[in-house]
């Protein structure tokens, strides 16, 4: 799923964490995920520049820029832009090749650098696959904090129109 960019990859390592816990629901999603990182790296090795200049012709002179600006400490400037969402990674995975970032760097990157995203994701299958009923989900206490929300969130939008009705009529009268 990552090398060929198909979305759903958050949904395999959900199920990671539910069935094999969390070191080995971890080390699964950061290796498999570094596989396909991988894989994606060399296919636009071969084949991507004119897919890459194609869809994001702005975004890869910027980063072309910041690799050549930090090429003395590119495996820390790679390891920044894996765990923030500053570029994304399909982005990543597809531009870092044309862009002559050497490949032990970008593996380095990708396999430290996703380890915080896999924890979490991991961590969140395990409380799902803990789940025995629709009602672990459900206390009254969560219930009633998304009333509370829903509420506080829709009272502008009702207020607005009760002021939009009073000035109304005050507007017709001025106008006669």
């Amino acid at each position: 799923m990552q090398t060929f960019m198909i979305p759903g990859t958050i949904f395999m390592s959900l199920l990671a964490g539910a069935l094999f816990g969390q070191l080995r629901g971890v080390a699964l999603v950061v290796f498999a995920a570094s596989a396909g990182a991988s894989s994606c790296f060399f296919l636009s090795k071969l084949i991507g520049k004119p897919l890459v200049f194609v869809l994001w012709p702005d975004k890869l002179t910027f980063f072309q820029k910041q690799v050549a600006k930090r090429r003395e400490k590119l495996l820390n400037y790679m390891l920044f832009l894996r765990v923030t969402p500053t570029l994304p990674n399909t982005f990543i995975n597809l531009a870092s090749p044309i862009v002559d970032v050497p490949f032990h760097t970008f593996l380095l990157a990708t396999l430290i650098g996703l380890i915080p995203a896999a924890y979490v994701t991991v961590r969140a299958g395990i409380a799902l696959g803990e789940l025995t009923s629709l009602s672990d989900l459900y206390d009254t206490q969560s219930v009633a904090l998304l009333f509370l929300i829903g509420v506080v969130s829709v009272t502008p939008a009702l207020l607005s129109k009760d002021e939009a009705q009073d000035t109304a009529p005050e507007i017709a009268a001025g106008a006669s």
